[in-house]
């Protein structure tokens, strides 16, 4: 056995879990993602997905993906720089740009790379990247591979944030990044105040739309179109895995900056290009997302409902406002137990533990869909508050 070997022979600490019973990854889905699902022929409520929009088993993006898969093939063979650019992929930066009031738009093959490819070029040596200390760990890595000047603030605190501005030096580039909504907590970057810093200092703003596309502004632009400061924001991005019911992402901004990333960006010039079936799939649900308004209407009628239940059954769900609501257990053990618990009463749910977060601040995340009914989440609410009361975190 080689080193390599011995380093990692003792790691047994997803070992450890199974053991006890409550491993809770990389469990199989037998079916399309919904409200319901099966796995290992146990039908469970699906409240771990990330699809706000309810789109992912919609046969206008099935057939659209099929038309795609008849049309362009399989793949593309190639990444965007050279063999692998589709005017399929063209079509939908361009409608893209258009949704999200920008100049031009490009897209990736996850919106993982989105993050990582774009920040690690967008600054130079002598600039700054500032970001929130709950950034996604896409964020994390793209910063760590900037030679850009790294500083970090406590989570929207914006005394803190103006404090970091203030260490720069007032000629150099000031990226402030940020995720829209938190992708674990639920709660909104304070983005009015943001602007008024980046004003204040001669900053720019990268949003993280990955969680507010689909949910916040008008037909889902997200968090910038929530509050009006969409022009304000300097480069946006999203996903395509959550509302818009495939695999992929883009970054939108001005000509200048979208030209700069085409032909700078590592994760675009040296990855292949999505393929065509994600791709009509993303076009697809974004059609979809613009022309059926009621869509949204549905999220925040279910997901204000389940706040509000959470609420008054005694559950501790933080600063959440969006359909991501953390319910709060504060001990590692218990989160995979309480895990467990609930999927073998019907529920599925996800932890969440460091590094996901701190580890005094476990949870598990209950999250909606558009699709779901209040019933469902009614019998979410029952079974989790008998397992929360039983493990003594609220009271009965």
């Amino acid at each position: 056995m080689g080193l390599l070997q011995e380093r990692f022979k003792s790691y047994r600490v997803p070992q450890k879990y199974m053991e006890e019973g409550v491993y809770p990854y990389f469990r199989a889905i037998t079916g399309k993602q919904g409200t319901e699902v099966e796995m290992g022929g146990h039908k469970v409520l699906m409240f771990g997905s990330n699809a706000y929009t309810g789109l992912t088993g919609d046969q206008r993006i099935i057939d659209a993906a099929k038309a795609a898969l008849d049309k362009y093939g399989s793949g593309c063979a190639g990444s965007r720089f050279l063999n692998g650019t589709l005017d399929l992929h063209v079509q939908l930066e361009k409608e893209l740009a258009e949704f999200e009031h920008k100049d031009d738009a490009l897209c990736f093959s996850t919106g993982f790379f989105v993050n990582s490819g774009v920040l690690a070029v967008i600054c130079g040596r002598e600039d700054y990247i500032i970001c929130d200390e709950r950034d996604h760990a896409s964020i994390v890595d793209g910063r760590r591979l900037s030679f850009a000047k790294q500083l970090k603030y406590k989570h929207n605190d914006m005394e803190d944030l103006e404090r970091q501005l203030k260490r720069c030096e007032p000629n150099a580039v000031k990226l402030i990044v940020v995720d829209g909504v938190f992708s674990m907590e639920g709660d909104l970057a304070n983005l009015p105040e943001i602007v008024r810093l980046k004003h204040k200092y001669n900053a720019s703003i990268f949003v993280d739309e990955a969680h507010g596309l689909g949910v916040f502004g008008k037909e889902g632009r997200g968090v910038c179109d929530h509050f009006g400061l969409t022009d304000e924001v300097d480069v946006i991005m999203g996903t395509f895995s959550k509302s818009l019911a495939s695999i992929g992402g883009f970054v939108a901004a001005d000509f200048d900056t979208i030209n700069y990333l085409r032909h700078n960006v590592r994760t675009y010039i040296f990855s292949a290009s999505n393929t065509p079936a994600a791709t009509a799939a993303a076009r697809e649900a974004l059609h979809i997302m613009k022309k059926e308004p009621e869509r949204i209407e549905k999220l925040w009628k279910v997901t204000n409902y389940a706040l509000k239940r959470f609420r008054e059954e005694g559950f501790e769900i933080g600063d959440t406002e969006s359909p991501i609501i953390p319910l709060y257990v504060r001990d590692v053990e218990k989160t995979f137990l309480i895990t467990a618990l609930a999927f073998n009463a019907g529920v599925f749910i996800n932890p969440v533990i460091p590094p996901a977060c701190a580890p005094q601040d476990t949870l598990v995340r209950f999250a909606l869909m558009a699709t779901h009914t209040e019933e469902q989440v009614e019998r979410g609410v029952q079974i989790l508050k008998k397992i929360f009361v039983e493990q003594n975190i609220i009271k009965s």
